[in-house]
Order: C-alpha cells, then sequence, then structure tokens
C-alpha cells in the first residue's frame, strides 16, 4: 500500500498532531479506555456521550461521563442536545473545568431515546437546525466546537455535504463524519465515497469514520478520501494497538502486535481503572446495589471480549461470559484462553 502521513490539523487554538483518534462509544470510551489508547499512540479523543441539559444543570452521574485525567490530550467533550440555551450553558461548563481541547456536538448517534428528542441522529434531517446549535455554542465560548454526524439519515436522501456545510457556517472548527447512514446504525458498508464529496466541500478538516477495522484501513480512509484523519470506534475496544501500528505503516515500518503477556498486562490494567472509575462514581451515591467492583467487572466484560475475540477457546468461555462477576473470574478466564494459546503455539 501507498504510505500515507497526514498533516497535523489545526482547531482553533490547538493542534492534533497525528489526526488518528479514538471515536466516542457510550459505555466504552471512558478515561480507562482512553488513556490506554493515548499510551499506545492515539492522536486525539473524544468522551463518551453527555447530555447538554443535565450537565447545565449539575446533573453528577453525567457530569462524571466526563471525568479526565491530564494525560488525556487533546481531548474533545461530547456532547448531544436538541436545545440551544441548553447546549451553549453546558458549552460554557466544558470550557471553565481547563481540561478538554474543543467541545463536540453529536449529531449522528441513532439510539431511539436521543433521536426521539430531536438530538444525535436526528439532526441529520435538518441542516438548518444543526447550524443554528452550533451557532449558539460557538457565541458562547472561546474553546473550539466541533461536530460528529454521518452521511444523512437514510440512503434515500444523502446529506454529507449539507450537514458539513451547516457545521462550518454554524462557526465549527472541524466536523468528523462516520460513513453510515443512521438507519444502518454500525453495521453494513461504509460510503467513503461521501467522505470524499463532503471533503471537497467545505474548509475546515473533516475527519473520517465508520468502516475502519484494522490499521491499514485508517491509512487507505486518509488515501482513498482526502479526509484529515481518521477517528476509529469499535476497532479500539480491546485493541489499543491499533494506534501503534497505525504509526508504524505511517513510518513505513513493520507492522507488529502484542504479545500475550502484553495482552494480559494491558486487560487487567484497563480492568482496575475501571474499578477505580467506578469508586469515584460511587462515592457520591445514597445506595448502590452492587459494589464499584462488581460493576467494574460487569462493564468490562465487553471490552475482555474483545481482547479475546478469534482465540482458541474463546467461544467456551464467551458462553460462561455472564457467570463473570469478580476480578478472579477475569483472570482465570484471561489464563485459560492464553494457555489454549501457549499450548498450540508449543505443538
Amino acid at each position: 500500500m501507498n504510505i500515507v502521513s497526514p498533516d497535523p490539523v489545526a482547531i482553533g487554538h490547538a493542534t492534533i498532531a497525528f489526526p488518528f483518534g479514538l471515536s466516542p462509544m457510550a459505555g466504552y470510551t471512558d478515561s480507562a479506555m482512553r488513556r490506554l489508547c493515548f499510551e499506545h499512540g492515539c492522536g486525539f479523543a473524544l468522551t463518551e456521550v453527555a447530555n447538554a441539559r443535565a450537565l447545565a444543570r449539575g446533573c453528577r452521574r453525567t457530569r462524571h461521563l466526563l471525568h479526565a485525567d491530564a494525560s488525556e490530550r487533546p481531548l474533545g467533550a461530547h456532547i448531544y442536545g436538541s436545545d440551544p440555551d441548553a447546549l451553549a450553558a453546558a458549552a460554557e461548563w466544558i470550557e471553565a473545568q481547563n481540561r478538554f481541547d474543543f467541545i463536540d456536538l453529536n449529531a449522528g448517534c441513532p439510539v431511539r431515546k436521543i433521536v426521539a428528542r430531536g438530538a444525535g441522529a436526528a439532526l441529520t434531517r435538518t441542516p438548518a437546525k444543526l447550524e443554528s446549535l452550533v451557532r449558539a455554542m460557538t457565541s458562547r465560548v472561546k474553546m473550539p466546537v466541533t461536530v460528529k454526524t454521518r452521511v444523512g439519515w437514510t440512503s434515500a436522501q444523502t446529506m454529507a455535504i449539507d450537514l458539513a456545510r451547516a457545521a462550518e457556517q454554524g462557526g465549527a472548527s472541524m466536523v468528523s463524519i462516520h460513513a453510515r447512514f443512521a438507519e444502518d446504525k454500525h453495521s453494513g458498508p461504509a460510503h467513503w465515497g461521501l467522505l470524499s464529496a463532503a471533503r471537497q466541500s467545505v474548509s475546515i478538516p473533516v475527519m473520517g469514520n465508520g468502516g475502519v477495522e484494522c490499521a491499514a484501513d485508517a491509512l487507505n480512509m486518509v488515501r482513498d478520501t482526502g479526509v484529515s484523519g481518521v477517528l476509529i470506534g469499535r476497532a479500539a475496544v480491546g485493541n489499543p494497538w491499533i494506534f501503534d501500528r497505525i504509526r508504524r505503516l505511517c513510518a513505513g515500518e513493520p507492522d507488529q502486535g502484542p504479545s500475550l503477556a502484553e495482552i494480559r498486562k494491558t486487560a487487567l490494567r484497563q480492568l482496575e481503572s475501571i474499578i477505580s472509575l467506578k469508586r469515584i462514581e460511587y462515592a457520591h451515591r445514597q445506595k448502590a446495589k452492587i459494589s464499584a467492583e462488581h460493576a467494574g467487572v460487569l462493564q468490562f466484560r465487553a471490552h475482555l471480549a474483545r481482547y479475546l475475540t478469534g482465540m482458541r477457546g474463546w467461544s467456551s468461555l464467551r458462553r460462561r461470559l455472564e457467570a463473570i462477576s469478580s476480578i478472579a473470574d477475569i483472570e482465570a478466564g484471561i489464563d485459560e484462553v492464553f494457555a489454549l494459546q501457549r499450548e498450540t503455539a508449543g505443538g
């Protein structure tokens, strides 16, 4: 493949030196996952999505979604909403925290409860509304505002160009576009050609997203569409090394995956970090049905699946996944699968 090394991307006063970042995913991209990705070469990241109205009124649980470590930079606070005043107030609160580099408006989430409020992917139907929401935010804060959207609601009406222009006209400093329609959610083909059309229609940076399964895919997206960079979502779950691998490919170096020992160490570090975050969250709860450790283990199970998928013995462990409820269970499951890998390699 032809090696592609994108230039740094400027968004307002912030600069993304290596424009391959971690896409926001509810329930996944918390501080624990982001820190690992940054350690392994991630160029920038977005938080989990947070409700702007709840942020503005001081909801502690919602604000916890934006918990971030000082090492996570550049970092965007990812929020959703359809009320301009609530979005502007949330943007002001985010700016006052001094731990983010930009504020990102979600205009692509297809989850029903978000769409029903006129937010998320519902905004792909109304570019004018998107423009007004972005303007409400940019008029109240000095830090950059960006947008993450899709190529449209359905394939019957492609909106990638209109949405990119709406974001730019509202004052956004960057737009990220998932190359699938909202009706497709996260499955089916990604329409990279629409990314190219959107990129050519605006002067602000356009990040691509969707259909990236490996490091080579990320470079191919840049080469084939001309986007300024790439946001990687599911391919980074249980695989923070994807960013290291992109960097190596950009440098023309041989691709190299992690050892079993490194996978085990990284997985358990992430589990410990998730539990630590749960302890912070639970410290303010009056009543909790389960412990912070138990809650962390339950959340980590989805990550464990991605760390081990495709390995010999994983299918057997997967059938017992719901019974895993402790750190010891996680360790035993990893060791069980890895013992089979070593046995196969030795044989």
